[in-house]
């Protein structure tokens, strides 16, 4: 490549290399790990597109692209990832916030709640984004990794809700005390047997806990199912997200722990994303 090393050239190069590397979207992840590499808002990569790059913004992009074109994620290379608008620290300690979790988000805030509590909070995103969105509330997020609790606790911070916001570390309910009138999660459900299907940066980046029970996948609904009763408030609701193929066997769970007006919500795919269930 003859003439300076612009910024549009490199950012160019780089979506090539990561769309035969198989990357899904090339083009944003080249732009997203430039930004990243330039220390600037993602938005204002196309004002320095026809600046040349320095040689240490040029080294360091050069590094980023070539992990991500060995799949490690894009968020693993930035350190964050946005979710319901809100930027969210993460690592390889937690699983990374996804879009299609926005659909219990959207299912929680369409009543009133002043005491929420989240069952494997992960980066904190799920409770962090319902304190922001309900400046009245207060919550417990609880997870059984010590670095999730670490990160979600400095997502907290991060979005000035720590004073109303407590993360302990607990398997579910053990270090749970009191009643909820909302308890939320997005537990582990991906069964064992299907691990190996999962993509590649899924797979070999984001903490198995976090994506699997070891078994069939509703391992953590049982446990949910079991610890409900002792900690929803009367007429509380529970609030969980599910595989697309699971809502059959999570409403019988539910239904046989005592909840009721149990329903199941779809995310924008048409797909099962949630089901929502009150105590009786």
């Amino acid at each position: 490549m003859s003439g300076p090393l612009t910024a549009a050239r490199a950012m160019a190069a780089a979506a090539a290399r990561l769309r035969a590397a198989g990357v899904a979207d090339p083009a944003r992840d080249a732009r997203l790990l430039l930004a990243h590499a330039a220390r600037i808002d993602a938005a204002r990569v196309t004002l320095i597109a026809p600046e040349e790059l320095s040689p240490e913004i040029a080294e360091r992009y050069e590094k980023l692209v070539a992990l991500r074109a060995i799949r490690v994620p894009v968020s693993h290379l930035v350190g964050e990832r946005e979710f319901y608008g809100r930027r969210f620290k993460v690592g390889p300690e937690v699983l990374d916030p996804r879009p299609e979790t926005e659909t219990l988000i959207e299912v929680a805030l369409s009543e009133r709640f002043s005491r929420v509590l989240d069952l494997g909070t992960g980066s904190g995103c799920i409770l962090i984004t319902l304190l922001a969105e309900r400046r009245e509330a207060t919550g417990l997020g609880v997870d059984l990794s010590e670095a999730a609790c670490l990160q979600a606790s400095a997502n907290a911070i991060l979005h000035r809700v720590e004073l109303r916001a407590d993360i302990r570390h607990s398997d579910w309910f053990s270090a749970v005390e009191g009643r909820f009138d909302l308890i939320v999660s997005n537990p582990p459900y991906i069964a064992l047997d299907e691990m190996a299907d999962l993509d590649d940066e899924v797979r070999r980046y984001e903490p198995p806990l976090a994506l699997t029970d070891g078994g069939d996948g509703l391992g953590a609904y049982r446990r949910i199912a079991a610890g409900v009763a002792d900690h929803l408030a009367p007429g509380g609701r529970l609030v969980v997200e599910i595989g697309p193929t699971q809502a059959a066997a999570v409403i019988a769970l539910f239904a046989q722990a005592g909840l009721v007006d149990i329903r199941r919500v779809a995310d924008l795919d048409g797909r099962d994303r949630v089901i929502c269930a009150r105590s009786g």
